[in-house]
């Protein structure tokens, strides 16, 4: 009967550190932070999670399968590579609308004072995200509908450091807006130039 409210306060607490991460940076909040804001202890976290690392681990985890998941949505909902590129792109903006950056971006930030299977959980994230981008432009390139500049592995890499790097400087300016006018830019440079004749 303990296991439901166990997996609720677990549930819980990556919800809150997921925020904090989001937000302050993985080295901006403690385990203080979140038994406060929970109103619970400190050693009822540690018993969820032993360590902030293992905390970290199963944020980054959650994190990806909620990712991955989206992606799946992506594509099941079909559209040409050009529509499913900007829904690849809404996943951030949406982030950004909610005053939120993209936890693995955020980790990236800290990566040297990171665990090392945290780091390794980080760059698994981008690789994945990576794949998946470029199997998007790769189909794109075989249809005609996407321009065929380069790998696409290495535009893959150009799409999320873009975007990534789109996210930090539109959050300093408090301007959702900022990143999907540079995403919007980002897209249509990735498209085929309209035949003519």
């Amino acid at each position: 009967m303990t296991t439901a409210p166990a997996a609720g306060t677990a549930e819980r607490i990556l919800d809150v550190a997921e925020r904090l991460v989001q937000t302050r940076g993985y080295n901006g909040f403690s385990y203080a932070d979140v038994a406060a804001e929970l109103g619970i202890t400190k050693p009822s976290l540690h018993y969820h999670f032993a360590s902030k690392a293992e905390l970290g681990e199963a944020l980054i985890a959650r994190y990806h399968t909620r990712f991955s998941a989206a992606l799946e949505a992506i594509d099941a909902a079909g559209g040409d590579p050009g529509i499913r590129l900007r829904r690849y792109a809404s996943l951030y903006a949406d982030v950004l609308d909610n005053q939120r950056m993209c936890l693995c971006g955020m980790l990236a930030a800290d990566l040297e004072t990171l665990p090392g299977r945290m780091q390794d959980a980080v760059v698994r994230f981008f690789d994945s995200s990576e794949t998946w981008l470029a199997a998007v432009l790769d189909e794109g390139k075989a249809s005609g509908a996407l321009r065929g500049d380069g790998p696409s592995h290495d535009q893959a890499q150009m799409v999320l450091s873009t975007l990534e790097g789109a996210m930090l400087v539109a959050r300093s300016y408090h301007d959702t807006e900022r990143f999907r006018a540079v995403a919007r830019r980002l897209v249509s440079s990735l498209l085929a130039e309209p035949h003519t004749g």
